[in-house]
């Protein structure tokens, strides 16, 4: 969908943080059986794995949001098949916010990006 934009800070990147977190909000309710359960692993997971890949600031700050988009999204939304959030998140994308360094509150509803491409 995004080709190898999704490795920039592009809309496609945040597209990709909010699916994956989705998704491992997903798989490990299968498992836990209870949804509060999987958003904390998947913000333990996730919020990891930002921390370890030593991202620029802005790049880190950008990626946690997302994370938290895509884990607020599977517990209003757990129900949903992999095509209607795949679908869900697509749309949002193109409503992204552009950020810049200087950015302090980023719009807690929708997705962020540095990047045009």
């Amino acid at each position: 969908m995004y080709g190898k934009a999704h490795h920039k800070s592009t809309k496609g990147n945040a597209f990709r943080h909010a699916l994956w977190n989705y998704l491992i909000c997903h798989e490990h309710y299968k498992i836990a059986e209870n949804k509060q359960k999987a958003v904390v692993w998947a913000k333990k997971v996730t919020t990891l794995y930002e921390k370890v890949t030593q991202n620029a600031i802005i790049d880190e700050k950008m990626d946690l949001h997302n994370n938290e988009i895509g884990r607020r999204e599977f517990h209003s939304n757990i129900l949903l098949k992999q095509e209607e959030i795949v679908s869900f998140f697509s749309e949002k994308t193109q409503k992204a916010v552009k950020i810049t360094p200087e950015s302090r509150n980023y719009p807690k509803n929708e997705l962020v990006y540095i990047v045009e491409l």
